[in-house]
């Protein structure tokens, strides 16, 4: 149980990502984090400062998520994430991922060099204290894990298609399916919106095995904004809703 729980926060983080095409520096989304009627914490993500890789401008992505006072108890939740990403190009630069989950630790480190085909990647290991590094040969249009989405929410969606793309995930390739599955017209901070109701699935990982299906509920028009997610895990199910949005195209009811 512990684990699946673990791996749920991990893709609340990943799952709930803006669209570049209503993106805005400043924009912050803030998601109520449930486990089953319990509200467990909360993540948030922000588009930061501008940033520069190679004098090229960047948008910096970050990412967080915790749990609040009474779940730390059961299962205490501390998680950063950031994306580097080229604002032309959109291409990913580099990728740091700093997990505090219970007892669990995981830092990891991703540079992309998408011009040479290839990637560096750093994981850090406790035993010897220091990041060991390695080599990875990539597809040109490979993408971190807060890009992808970013990605596919610039892709134009069809209900009962899907669209594709390789992912790293903490060192390795995957190719990663995107299955539109229907419109669906839900209440939101926003009043009442149509959504496009989507599940990401990396192809071969145990990963989702383990969780149960992931749907994520995204407006369906030209922003895109994530409104909601869903993952079932054995002892229950994972929820997060948004419940604050700064600096988006639309006013809270």
């Amino acid at each position: 149980m512990i684990k699946s729980i673990r791996y749920c926060f991990f893709l609340i983080i990943m799952l709930t990502c803006t669209n570049l095409k209503g993106f805005q520096t400043g924009e912050k989304l803030t998601y109520a984090i449930k486990y089953g009627v319990i509200t467990a914490g909360q993540a948030v993500l922000e588009v930061g400062e501008t940033v520069y890789h190679d004098s090229i401008d960047c948008y910096l992505i970050k990412s967080t998520s915790k749990t609040n006072s009474f779940f730390d108890t059961v299962f205490r939740v501390r998680d950063k994430i950031e994306s580097v990403l080229d604002k032309k190009r959109f291409v990913s630069y580099k990728f740091t991922k700093k997990l505090r989950e219970g007892s669990y630790r995981q830092d990891r480190i991703h540079f992309y060099y998408p011009d040479q085909n290839f990637s560096l990647y750093l994981k850090y290991s406790k035993k010897q204290k220091r990041f060991k590094e390695k080599r990875m040969e990539i597809p040109s249009d490979t993408q971190d894990i807060l890009s992808a989405f970013y990605w596919t929410r610039n892709q134009d969606l069809e209900v009962g298609k899907s669209v594709f793309i390789n992912v790293t995930v903490d060192g390795r390739n995957c190719n990663t399916e995107i299955k539109i599955l229907r419109k669906e017209e839900i209440k939101t901070i926003f009043g009442l919106k149509e959504c496009l109701v989507i599940e990401p699935v990396l192809l071969g990982e145990a990963i989702f095995k383990q969780t149960g299906n992931i749907l994520v509920w995204i407006t369906n028009d030209e922003y895109k904004v994530p409104i909601k997610m869903e993952s079932k895990i054995i002892f229950g199910s994972f929820k997060a809703i948004l419940k604050d949005a700064e600096n988006v195209p639309y006013t809270n009811k």
